[in-house]
């Protein structure tokens, strides 16, 4: 049976189409904003705090809307499965600041991150998702 890593992660998009992906220092995949769920807590509590630590986006738990729980290979834990909550945020500032441990953060648009290096779960889920919620 694989290792377990649970996380939330966010679904952000804004309202020209794109899409916001990070990459985690010392990691060559982009994914989405989000981080491991600790003991005690729920995947939203997990989400508002990670963003916080991330991103230094001070997100409401209204501005979250629950999509659903995923699971596939983890990108950078080999022989890792991951469970993934994952939650839509439209952004509407669009405004956030790097921190913690991301190495990189960028907006890009659906088709375009297609053309990136990318987790599994964002090639598999993600972005799928994200181009049925502009449809």
């Amino acid at each position: 049976m694989p290792n377990v890593i649970r996380i939330a992660a966010a679904l952000i998009d804004d309202d020209r189409g794109r899409v916001f992906l990070v990459r985690k220092r010392g990691t060559a995949a982009f994914m989405q904003a989000g981080g491991k769920i600790d003991g005690g807590e729920s995947p939203l509590e997990a989400l508002v705090r990670e963003l916080g630590e991330e991103l230094r986006f001070t997100l409401s738990e209204n501005e979250a809307e629950f999509i659903g729980t995923f699971s596939c290979a983890a990108a950078n834990e080999p022989d890792h499965l991951l469970e993934a909550h994952l939650f839509h945020v439209r952004a509407v500032k669009g405004h956030f600041s790097a921190a913690a441990e991301l190495e990189e953060a960028v907006w890009v648009s659906v088709e375009n991150a297609y053309e990136m290096r990318l987790a599994p779960f964002t090639r598999e889920y993600v972005l799928p998702i994200a181009r049925a919620l502009r449809s």
